[in-house]
């Protein structure tokens, strides 16, 4: 992840996060990754994707397995290093608000769980708006949502470092990046308790949006 305050460069934390996708973030993987499918399939003809901050490479290798050719970008060593030990290709060491990468770069622009863990999310957005010739695919975890509620209620170091957006501010943050350009919006929210699918509703753990350039 890309932050001034970076909890992922604690080894416990770094040990420990792909760990999570195989026991009790299975559930949430397979959903997030259904949402976050849908919003590639919002960019026909995408071919090369960023993903800031990428962290251990969760998802660089996901959309790699999809055909896409994938640079993963994070701030944190030793989340790099760990990336690098599970077979992550192509990952580079940099912030989320200066991207070492020229302008229309890449096809499309991934920041996955990264907003939350940014000092200033929307120069963040104005960044990668900045090396996307597309547009982006944003997922974020949802403050309004039980989820979210609970995710802070744990602190820690990664969760009392998290700074956690609603839809709203979401959608404001990407209107502050966008600067007066024009874009399409889609947005949906999953992580639902006791519901398996995506849904318009505001209310769900975990909101994924696609943001499409005119």
């Amino acid at each position: 992840m890309n932050t001034t305050r970076n909890p992922f460069a604690v080894p416990a934390v770094v040990a420990g996060y792909e760990r999570w996708y195989e026991t009790a973030g299975r559930r949430a993987d397979r959903l997030e990754k259904a949402l976050l499918g849908r919003l590639l399939g919002r960019f026909p003809g995408t071919r090369k994707v960023l993903e800031v901050g990428c962290g251990t490479g969760h998802f660089t290798r996901w959309m790699t397995s999809r055909g896409l050719q994938v640079v993963g970008l994070d701030l944190s060593r030793p989340m790099l290093r760990e990336a690098g030990r599970l077979g992550t290709r192509g990952c580079v060491e940099g912030s989320a608000i200066d991207l070492p990468f020229p302008d229309r770069s890449f096809d499309a622009v991934a920041l996955i769980t990264t907003l939350e863990f940014v000092e200033d999310p929307v120069a963040a957005l104005a960044e990668a708006l900045r090396v996307t010739r597309g547009g982006l695919i944003l997922g974020v975890l949802n403050r309004r949502s039980r989820l979210g509620r609970q995710l802070k209620g744990q602190g820690g170091d990664v969760w009392g470092a998290a700074n956690l957006l609603t839809p709203g501010e979401l959608e404001q943050a990407v209107r502050d990046a966008l600067a007066g350009r024009r874009a399409d919006c889609f947005r949906r929210t999953t992580l639902w308790p006791n519901w398996p699918y995506a849904s318009p509703l505001p209310w769900g753990g975990f909101i994924g949006m696609a943001v499409k350039l005119a």
